[in-house]
């Protein structure tokens, strides 16, 4: 079932049933008094709930906890306070019991930064009152659901707007802001920042299990393939409005990483006859290889926080089509686990986190609930054009399928029942000599976040769920050029002479013949055919 990103949320008479609403100071539960001194330290981005059991604990009405400096620690759900992996803390909490401290800091949106503010101004207001000043959104934070910490104040206009209690809808509307969408900028790690941070909620125990393998082959993406009839899951081109409908193709970069067209004119364009033909791919029909179309390696994974992490998936053509997106939270096991051969420790250390994928290909022997993740150095399967780029002899690749990883499993390095550290130790190893001397650099950022975020782990299990996707994967996925069924750029067999700038095009053609059955003006378009990058 497809579900937006959640806020926790309940109406406004119920969170006004939590709210202490007595005239009288001296009776109220959270007595302003006392939050002069329980409150000294207390680092609050919003009004919050303060609990003291084995340490300081701030309880926030979206249901995060942080310490008594910000950090994120845990989760708040029905009178229990959990860690971030869902063990419980303390059980049997009375919110109404406890001290309320108004907000004295904010989140800067840009850099994600606690920033501390004048305290002066500041008034002790229940954080699940309806009628607060704060900026809080009214949630009740005795709700059963269980969000994802995040970076970003989920209050703020950073993207994700607040909740409307009664709104039938489950998901904060973005951001009205006038600006112009933030444009891929070709360093997963810089582009991260300008984008809001999703609020999740747990979905561990839903029902829909999977699990991860891993590959990076190189290739133009089968994304990148337009369709008339969406055959294996590809973007339809019948007409604009269905096109746009499919998130467009998806971006293919030359080899030097440069983007270039999904589709251009045909290869077979003259005089009497038009057509458009798809970028011939680097893995299969482009002669020669090196001048066809590759997958932009700003396409590698990236981390948006220590729990929560994007990336682009071949997905199964019984589950998913092209430019779909998947929320995804590890459970600690995987694929081929059985009671002799339980989960390893980088299985473990993977346990709880999150990750939100699209579907850039289609692959044919994925199977349902199983995504096979893009990720550099995980092995090239069946294709490669990962050599094509990087081209310096002596490079140990590991397996095909499986990459550096696998490599790292056997005897003489880790085996396979190996320690975390070894497995990350390794495969980052692995990753400096294949790409820390390349022209490639988000090749090696991919690869290593593969070792440090995803803890190396070997084909692990989540539950997952169908989502809409996160704008970062959407600009990153939708081609910049080919964003109309019509073009004007001739076909090229050897992308790899173009270095940016202008295409080479022709206005010699039209879909309408003239009075003599001619579509193209054969002078003109043999003047444009013969112009080179």
């Amino acid at each position: 079932m497809k579900r937006r990103f959640v806020k926790m949320m309940v109406a406004a008479s119920a969170v006004a049933a939590l709210c202490a609403c007595g005239d009288d100071s001296a009776s109220s539960p959270n007595n302003p008094p006392s939050a002069n001194t329980e409150c000294a330290g207390i680092v609050a981005t919003a009004d919050a709930f303060v609990l003291n059991a084995n340490g300081v604990y701030v309880i926030y009405a979206d249901g995060n906890v942080t310490d008594a400096a910000g950090n994120p620690v845990g989760y708040f759900a029905d009178g229990v306070l959990m860690d971030l992996s869902g063990a419980p803390i303390t059980a049997g909490v009375d919110l109404n019991a406890l001290t309320v401290c108004p907000a004295n800091a904010t989140v800067d949106p840009g850099t994600g930064a606690i920033v501390p503010v004048s305290s002066s101004s500041a008034d002790v207001v229940n954080p699940t009152d309806p009628n607060s000043s704060s900026g809080v959104n009214p949630v009740d934070p005795t709700s059963s659901g269980t969000v994802l910490s995040s970076a970003i104040d989920p209050t703020s206009s950073s993207g994700v707007g607040p909740v409307n209690p009664t709104s039938s809808s489950d998901v904060a509307p973005e951001s009205s802001s006038s600006a112009e969408p933030v444009k891929p900028s070709g360093n997963p790690e810089e582009d991260i920042k300008k984008y809001p941070v999703p609020t999740l909620k747990t979905i561990l125990g839903n029902g829909t299990s999977g699990w991860n393998t891993r590959y990076w082959d190189a290739c133009k993406p089968h994304c990148s393939q337009t369709s008339t009839d969406g055959a294996e899951g590809k973007p339809k081109i019948n007409t604009q409005a269905e096109y746009e409908a499919s998130h467009y193709t998806a971006r293919v970069c030359n080899i030097h990483d440069i983007e270039i067209p999904t589709f251009t004119y045909s290869k077979g364009l003259e005089r009497y006859w038009v057509g458009i033909q798809n970028t011939p791919n680097a893995c299969q029909e482009a002669s020669p290889a090196s001048g066809g179309g590759f997958t932009c390696t700003d396409m590698a994974p990236v981390a948006v926080n220590d729990t929560l992490a994007y990336a682009f998936v071949a997905g199964s053509d019984a589950t998913t089509s092209c430019g779909k997106c998947f929320h995804l939270q590890y459970d600690g096991s995987f694929h081929d686990a059985s009671a002799s051969n339980g989960a390893k420790a980088t299985h473990k250390a993977l346990k709880g986190k999150h990750i939100i994928v699209m579907a850039s290909n289609i692959g044919h022997d994925v199977k349902p609930g199983q995504f096979d993740l893009m990720v550099p150095g995980g092995g090239p399967g069946i294709f490669n054009a990962l050599q094509l780029q990087i081209t310096k002899p002596g490079i140990e690749w590991g397996a095909t399928y499986g990459g550096f990883l696998t490599y790292c499993q056997n005897g003489e390095k880790c085996g396979y029942d190996g320690t975390l550290d070894c497995y990350q130790t390794c495969v980052k190893e692995m990753c400096d000599a294949a790409f820390g001397d390349s022209n490639y650099p988000n090749l090696l950022r991919g690869c290593h976040w593969f070792a440090d975020w995803f803890m190396a782990a070997d084909n692990p299990t989540y539950q997952w769920e169908e989502v809409d996707c996160p704008q970062y994967l959407v600009d990153k996925y939708q081609t910049t050029i080919s964003t109309s069924i019509e073009t004007n750029i001739l076909f090229q067999s050897d992308w790899s002479q173009y270095k940016g700038g202008d295409f080479i095009t022709t206005d010699a053609c039209s879909k309408t013949p003239n009075a003599q059955g001619e579509y193209c003006d054969p002078d003109q378009l043999a003047a444009d055919k013969a112009k080179t990058y």
